[in-house]
This record gives C-alpha cells, structure tokens and sequence, in this order.
C-alpha cells in the first residue's frame, strides 16, 4: 500500500513538473525570438553595413569608428566658425565660448552626439524634478483629504493614456495658439509681443518637454511611494514624536531612509524611460540646433535613412550609457537606501 501511494506521488509530481514545463515552453520560445534573436542580430548589424536590401556587409569597427570620429579645436575670436578649427567633414557639436575666445567639440556623426546630449540633458534635469513631484503628490495624497478617491484617480490618468495622444495634446498646448500661450500671455508680454514658439526655439524646446515629461511620470510614481508611505510604521512617527522631533526632523530621519527602496526603483526605472524617450520625439520635431532625442534619431537612420548597421551600432553605444548610469545609481544605492531586514540584521 505505500509503496502504491509512493508511486501516486511520483507520478503526479512528474505530471505537475510536465504540465510547468508546458506552460513556460511558449514563453520561453518566444523569449528566444523576439529577445535573444533580436539583440544577437542587432549586435552583429552593428559591424555590418547593411540598406534592407542588399545582404549584409561586414565591416568590422566602422560604424563605431565613424560615431566616435570626434575633434576639438580652440576658437581665436568668437566670430570665427567652427569648421575653421575642426577637422574636415566635422560639424559643431558644443561651442563654448569664453572671454573674446573659446574653443568647440565636433564630430564626423554630430547629428548622434548632439542627440546625445539633448537626450541626457533632458533625464538629468526631468528626473530629479519627477521624483520631488511625485514624492510631494504622494505625501498630499496620504493625508486625510475629501474625494481622495476622486484625486488618485485623476493624478494617475497620465500613466493610462495613449503616448501618441498625450504627445499631439501637448503639441496643440504649446503651439503659438495654444492654452499655454494664452495662459502665460502676461508674462510673454512683458519681453515680446511674438508669442513663444516652444518646439522651434532652441531656448525653449528642453523646457517644454521637460513639463511633458513630468505631467506624465507623476502617475505611477507616485502610486509606488504612495503605497511605500502606507507601510512605513506609525510607531516609528509615535517614537520620533517622543523624542521631541519635528515634522522636517520626521520627514528626514524617518520618512525618507523608510521610503528610500521605492525612491530607489523610481529613480532607475524613471532615468531608463527618459534616456528610451520616443512617442514626444517622434511627433513634436524640434530644431536642428537642439537636436532629436537618440531613440527617435536612430529610428530615422535605420527606417528612413536605411542604414541598418549605423543604427544598431548607435542603439548599442545608448545601451551601454544605460547600463553604465544603471551601475552607477546601484552603486550609489549602498549610501542612501535603507532596508528594514538589513538594519534589523546589523
């Protein structure tokens, strides 16, 4: 009798693992397709000079040597262009001047390199203002409010609307027509009586989508530290309350190091998107003084321009600044994220 229970149970654990292994083998087919074959293929175009229609054609370190083709040269006066001082067949891609003087970065691939910096410019400065804005959403929201239902459903609409809508809602917003224009119109009226033209001026471009880009990361943020302040203990407010600290000592010594894991996932998941932005690049165009976004400029290389292999050799070098900030926050992690079980454990 128990040597048949034995084998009942042999078998339906055999079963169990046949019917686990049934249902992971789709996924992992598709896994190996869609993520393995991609990123595998993509690497190899990257060495390659390839159009779509012609078979690949291997090159080896050209497109990267072209990306990173780069001169420096020092300007004698600030009228002097910059092709007077970089090497031939390179353009501008940060002109610095100082005093009657200056000097100039340039590059074979400028169009890529001033992407890039447009690109970074806009995570550094969209993602700190993201995190304070979502972090004060939150704090307002875990209060004792009336409607708070009502106010969490409507902080969190932009995270559940379409990009593609929210990108040509923005565009209409700011264009010279637009509500944003007749909103600020007091104050464009003390300088000009030419209403500003967000997406053409090359002053104005980064500021507008950096307020693009916060009205719609405030959503989900502020969910995740939301729910990360509802599990930060009372007893903790209730002891600092006792010790005679203030509501600044609590925000700082209690809610922060306690909410410090959801600022953490935040701050990594919140400095990918904006590094991978694409919707608002893709439907509001900005001048060719400021540059594209790097995601949109390598769509264009690869489906427009045709060229495949520049392309991926472009998506290759924006992962690895990816992977390399990624690392960085990481590490920085080990100095300001507290976990409760570690404490607890030292």
């Amino acid at each position: 009798m128990i040597i048949v229970y034995r084998v009942q149970i042999a078998l339906g654990v055999k079963r169990e693992a046949a019917t686990g292994r049934a249902l992971v083998t789709p996924w992992v087919i598709g896994f190996l397709v869609f993520n393995v074959f991609t990123i595998g293929t993509s690497l190899y175009l990257s060495f390659t000079e390839y159009n779509l229609f012609r078979p690949p054609e291997w090159i080896g370190l050209g497109n990267y040597q072209e990306l990173f083709d780069v001169s420096f040269g020092t300007l004698e006066s600030r009228e002097q262009r910059s092709s007077d001082v970089l090497a031939r067949r390179h353009s501008e891609i940060i002109r610095v001047e100082i005093g009657d003087g200056g000097f100039v970065f340039g590059a074979r691939a400028a169009s890529f390199w001033r992407s890039m910096r447009l690109t970074l410019v806009y995570a550094f400065v969209s993602v700190p203002l993201g995190l304070a804005g979502a972090l004060g959403v939150a704090l307002l929201l875990n209060q004792k409010v009336k409607g708070l239902g009502f106010w969490r459903v409507l902080y969190y609409m932009p995270a559940v609307l379409p990009a593609v809508a929210t990108a040509l809602l923005w565009r209409w917003m700011f264009s010279q027509s637009g509500i944003i224009n007749t909103l600020t119109q007091p104050i464009w009226r003390l300088t000009t009586n030419e209403p500003p033209r967000w997406f053409t001026d090359a002053n104005l471009a980064l500021p507008a989508f950096v307020i693009i880009g916060l009205w719609g990361v405030f959503g989900a943020n502020s969910v995740i530290l939301l729910a990360g302040l509802k599990g930060i203990p009372q007893e903790l407010y209730e002891a600092a309350s006792i010790d005679g600290a203030g509501n600044w000592a609590k925000f700082r010594h209690v809610t922060i190091p306690m909410l410090s894991p959801a600022l953490f996932y935040n701050l990594v998941t919140s400095t990918i998107a904006a590094l991978q932005i694409f919707e608002l690049a893709a439907f509001i165009q900005t001048p060719e003084s400021v540059g594209t976004f790097v995601n949109w400029l390598i769509y264009q290389e690869a489906f427009t321009l045709r060229n495949m292999g520049m392309a991926s050799a472009m998506a290759w070098i924006l992962l690895l600044i990816i992977l390399a900030l990624t690392a960085l926050i990481f590490r920085s992690s080990e100095f300001w994220v507290f976990y409760q079980g570690q404490r607890e454990k030292a």
